[in-house]
């Protein structure tokens, strides 16, 4: 009998012990509900945010340039999770060598020490003069010859021009294709052996010579050539068609 009640008590105490860990961990799991509900996980950056701050850069960096711009940043992931930031998001462009093509922009939170590079495509459109027909090599450039166009800065691969005015009577010294941008390096507004114009002076007073040109070159370039009265060699600037500067 004894032994029995022992038996009983001790089943009625560890049935006790249960019961009130049981209660714990139940307050315990209730509370953590409790605030979850109260204290919600901090909000995400919205992606589309971070796309307009990188286009928002660049639209400010070419507002002073020439030409017309179209400016596309990409549609970032929705997965992409980063803290909402307490601060305007900063921007840069590391290593920029010019807004063209698709241009690396450097989006910022500082006080939450994130940061995400995004890819803006920059379209720039010019006016430039272009080929209205097929220019073969040693022909003279005429204004029934060229045209000007709007071109997309990328199709430009060196110095070109805005005005007609600027290229005719210029010789083409390398063929042309119809549409065609005509770069500086296609043609000489004087060239080797032609006759030219020789302007020598300074602002005061202004000597004009006759002379034969010794070397290519286009609007700005310094050639050298020969006085045909001294027969004196020197350099001059090209100004003009079949023109060149002497500064003294």
């Amino acid at each position: 009998m004894l032994s029995y009640s022992l038996n009983i008590h001790l089943i009625c105490f560890i049935g006790l012990q249960l019961f009130f860990f049981s209660s714990i961990s139940l307050a315990s799991a209730s509370q953590d509900t409790n605030q979850d509900l109260t204290q919600p996980a901090p909000a995400n950056m919205a992606p589309e945010a971070i796309s307009q701050a990188a286009q928002d850069h660049v639209t400010e960096l070419t507002r002073e340039a020439n030409g017309t711009f179209t400016i596309t940043a990409p549609n970032l992931d929705n997965r992409l999770r980063l803290p909402q930031c307490p601060e305007p998001l900063s921007t840069d462009i590391p290593n920029k060598n010019s807004l063209s093509g698709t241009v690396s922009v450097l989006v910022r939170c500082e006080p939450l020490n994130w940061q995400l590079y995004v890819p803006v495509r920059v379209q720039q459109v010019l006016e430039r003069v272009v080929a209205k027909a097929p220019l073969p090599r040693g022909s003279v450039i005429s204004a029934a010859d060229i045209t000007v166009e709007q071109v997309e800065l990328r199709r430009q691969r060196g110095a070109s021009f805005a005005s007609p005015e600027q290229l005719i009577g210029s010789k083409v010294k390398r063929p042309v294709r119809l549409g065609e941008i005509i770069l500086a390096s296609d043609i000489c507004l004087v060239c080797r052996n032609d006759a030219v114009l020789i302007k020598a002076g300074n602002d005061g007073l202004s000597i004009i010579t006759e002379g034969k040109a010794l070397s290519d070159g286009s609007l700005g370039e310094q050639i050298r050539v020969q006085n045909n009265r001294s027969k004196k060699v020197i350099t001059g600037v090209v100004s003009a068609v079949g023109e060149v500067t002497v500064r003294y």
